[in-house]
Parts: C-alpha cells; sequence; structure tokens
C-alpha cells in the first residue's frame, strides 16, 4: 500500500522531494490506511526507485545553494500505480479488531482487568474520532481529488462512533454483571 501512496501523492507533487512527500502522508493522516514509519517510507521510496518506476530530477535548493533529491514518476511507475489502484481498489476485508481476539476468551479473565481493557479500546476510539474531527475541520486546505479522502475519513469516523458505542454498551452490560 505505501507504494501506491508515495506514487500517488508524486503523481499530485511531481518533482517533490522524500520527506515532502513523508510530511504529505503524516499531515493527510495516512496511518488510517496503512501503518507505516519513517524507515519504511524511504525504504519504500528507495524500492520504487530501484524498480524504475521514479527517478530522481536533481534541483538546487534556493535557500541552500545545493542540490536536493526531488522525484517524478516514471512511464512505468504510471502503469504500476493503474496496477495498483486496482489492486486496492477492488480489495474489501473485513473489520478485524485485534481486541476481538482478546475477547474470545473474555468469560475466562477476571472481569475488572477486562473492564480496564474495554476503558482502553473506548480512550483509543475516542482518540482516533478527535483527530478525525481535527482534520476533517482542517481539509480545506488539500486540493482536488481530497474530497475523496475526506468523505473516507468521514466514513471512518462513523465507523468508529460505531465502534465507540459498542464498546461502552459491553462496559455497561459487564458492570451489571459485576457484584
Amino acid at each position: 500500500m505505501i507504494p501506491l501512496l508515495i506514487l500517488g501523492l508524486l503523481i499530485q507533487n511531481p518533482g517533490a522531494h522524500g520527506y515532502e512527500l513523508l510530511t504529505l502522508m503524516e499531515k493527510r493522516q495516512y496511518q488510517y490506511i496503512v501503518n507505516f514509519t519513517k524507515g519504511s517510507f524511504y525504504y519504500n521510496l528507495q524500492q520504487l526507485e530501484e524498480k524504475g518506476w521514479i527517478k530522481q530530477i536533481q534541483q538546487k535548493s534556493s535557500t541552500l545553494g545545493r542540490e536536493s533529491r526531488n522525484f517524478t514518476i516514471t512511464k512505468s511507475g504510471m502503469a504500476e500505480f493503474e496496477q495498483l489502484m486496482v489492486k486496492y481498489g477492488t480489495k474489501s476485508e473485513y473489520v478485524n479488531l485485534q481486541f476481538y481476539g482478546a475477547l474470545l476468551f473474555a468469560g475466562e479473565y477476571d472481569k475488572d482487568k477486562l473492564l480496564e481493557l474495554i476503558q482502553s479500546q473506548i480512550d483509543q476510539t475516542k482518540t482516533r474520532i478527535a483527530l478525525l474531527d481535527e482534520y476533517l475541520s482542517n481539509t480545506q486546505e488539500f486540493p482536488g481529488t481530497m474530497d475523496y479522502f475526506r468523505r473516507m475519513n468521514e466514513n471512518s469516523r462513523s465507523h468508529h462512533l460505531v465502534n465507540l458505542e459498542w464498546f461502552e454498551q459491553l462496559r455497561a452490560e459487564i458492570e451489571g454483571h459485576i457484584i
């Protein structure tokens, strides 16, 4: 998924340098789409270059007077972008919270500790909703196709709200069973 994000960002921002692309991914909250680190980002950037899907273009930095490593997508990179759009655009996966695995054994776990786990899920979900709310209130700065990203984040927010309601109901049910 990271290659798709990098290629797409280079289509939107031809001539961008790696740090600029990474900053865009962080600013646009792409971590809700895929987990990435600075290291995994630069590894994928390097792999895209080695495969010939992006190429370096040299540009002099006007402020520092030195060359920077800027990139542009190649013709074969555009073909790869098209393939990745089909690959990820046709995928649909079940929601799979790791919490569900732990919940399978809730009956064998201390109820007070289980309530702590549920509260952790509630707190994390509230944090995600707050981050999405913050992002959604500031999306005007992204032109063009970002309307789709906004819609995706609105959908994600809706899912988190449903999860929050479920976690809170689950907590209430368990609290009702504790003497």
